[in-house]
Protein backbone atom coordinates (compact mmCIF):
# COMPACT_ATOMS: atom_id res chain seq x y z
CA UNK A 1 0.00 0.00 0.00
CA UNK A 2 1.30 3.67 -0.67
CA UNK A 3 1.46 5.84 2.04
CA UNK A 4 -1.62 7.96 0.68
CA UNK A 5 -3.21 4.94 0.60
CA UNK A 6 -2.40 4.02 4.60
CA UNK A 7 -3.81 7.25 5.46
CA UNK A 8 -6.80 7.63 3.97
CA UNK A 9 -7.42 4.11 5.31
CA UNK A 10 -6.40 5.05 8.64
CA UNK A 11 -8.41 7.62 8.88
CA UNK A 12 -11.34 6.45 7.51
CA UNK A 13 -10.97 3.54 10.03
CA UNK A 14 -10.12 6.06 13.04
CA UNK A 15 -13.15 8.49 11.93
CA UNK A 16 -15.67 5.47 12.09
CA UNK A 17 -14.53 3.96 15.27
CA UNK A 18 -14.90 7.58 16.66
CA UNK A 19 -18.51 8.25 15.31
CA UNK A 20 -19.26 4.55 17.21
CA UNK A 21 -18.45 5.99 20.13
CA UNK A 22 -20.34 9.46 19.56
CA UNK A 23 -23.51 7.82 18.28
CA UNK A 24 -23.99 5.39 21.37
CA UNK A 25 -22.78 8.45 24.00
CA UNK A 26 -24.35 11.58 21.95
CA UNK A 27 -27.13 9.76 19.55
CA UNK A 28 -28.70 6.97 22.50
CA UNK A 29 -27.62 4.45 20.11
CA UNK A 30 -27.02 0.58 21.44
CA UNK A 31 -23.53 -0.09 23.04
CA UNK A 32 -23.50 -2.79 20.35
CA UNK A 33 -22.03 0.37 18.24
CA UNK A 34 -18.79 0.37 20.36
CA UNK A 35 -17.93 -3.35 19.54
CA UNK A 36 -17.03 -2.25 15.79
CA UNK A 37 -15.74 1.02 16.33
CA UNK A 38 -12.88 -0.58 18.78
CA UNK A 39 -12.20 -3.02 16.11
CA UNK A 40 -12.16 0.18 13.70
CA UNK A 41 -9.99 1.87 16.04
CA UNK A 42 -7.75 -1.11 16.05
CA UNK A 43 -7.51 -1.18 12.84
CA UNK A 44 -6.87 2.40 12.21
CA UNK A 45 -3.61 1.79 14.55
CA UNK A 46 -2.77 -0.95 12.76
CA UNK A 47 -2.59 0.95 9.22
CA UNK A 48 -1.21 4.46 10.30
CA UNK A 49 1.84 2.43 12.23
CA UNK A 50 2.51 0.64 8.85
CA UNK A 51 3.15 4.03 7.30
CA UNK A 52 6.98 4.39 6.38
CA UNK A 53 8.79 6.87 8.27
CA UNK A 54 11.91 7.42 10.22
CA UNK A 55 9.81 8.78 13.56
CA UNK A 56 6.36 8.02 14.28
CA UNK A 57 5.51 11.67 15.60
CA UNK A 58 6.31 12.67 11.74
CA UNK A 59 4.23 10.12 10.32
CA UNK A 60 1.46 10.99 12.99
CA UNK A 61 1.93 14.81 12.22
CA UNK A 62 1.50 14.33 8.20
CA UNK A 63 -1.33 11.80 9.05
CA UNK A 64 -2.94 14.81 11.11
CA UNK A 65 -3.77 16.52 8.01
CA UNK A 66 -5.73 14.02 6.19
CA UNK A 67 -7.66 13.29 9.10
CA UNK A 68 -8.55 16.38 9.39
CA UNK A 69 -10.12 16.64 5.48
CA UNK A 70 -11.41 13.20 6.18
CA UNK A 71 -13.34 14.63 8.93
CA UNK A 72 -14.72 17.30 6.64
CA UNK A 73 -15.72 15.08 4.36
CA UNK A 74 -17.25 12.84 6.80
CA UNK A 75 -19.27 15.49 8.25
CA UNK A 76 -20.49 16.15 4.36
CA UNK A 77 -21.01 12.65 3.47
CA UNK A 78 -22.23 10.64 6.19
CA UNK A 79 -23.58 13.35 8.73
CA UNK A 80 -25.15 15.57 5.87
CA UNK A 81 -23.89 18.43 6.70
CA UNK A 82 -22.18 20.59 4.38
CA UNK A 83 -18.98 22.22 5.05
CA UNK A 84 -18.92 26.12 5.41
CA UNK A 85 -15.61 28.36 3.79
CA UNK A 86 -14.35 27.84 7.09
CA UNK A 87 -14.24 23.89 7.32
CA UNK A 88 -12.72 24.29 4.05
CA UNK A 89 -10.09 26.66 4.01
CA UNK A 90 -8.80 25.19 7.73
CA UNK A 91 -8.72 21.78 6.12
CA UNK A 92 -6.28 23.51 3.37
CA UNK A 93 -4.25 24.73 5.73
CA UNK A 94 -3.54 21.74 7.25
CA UNK A 95 -3.24 20.27 3.94
CA UNK A 96 -0.66 22.90 3.08
CA UNK A 97 1.36 21.77 6.83
CA UNK A 98 1.26 17.98 6.34
CA UNK A 99 2.90 18.44 2.98
CA UNK A 100 5.73 20.49 4.52
CA UNK A 101 6.12 18.25 7.38
CA UNK A 102 5.64 14.51 4.68
CA UNK A 103 7.87 16.75 1.93
CA UNK A 104 10.10 19.25 3.87
CA UNK A 105 14.05 18.65 3.36
CA UNK A 106 15.90 16.94 5.95
CA UNK A 107 19.04 17.22 7.61
CA UNK A 108 21.08 14.10 6.73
Amino acid sequence: MTTYALYAFSALAEIAGCFSFWAWWKLDRSPLWLAPGMLSLALFAWALALVPAEAAGRAYAAYGAIYIVASVLWLWGVEGRVPDRWDLTGAVICLIGGAIILFGPRAA
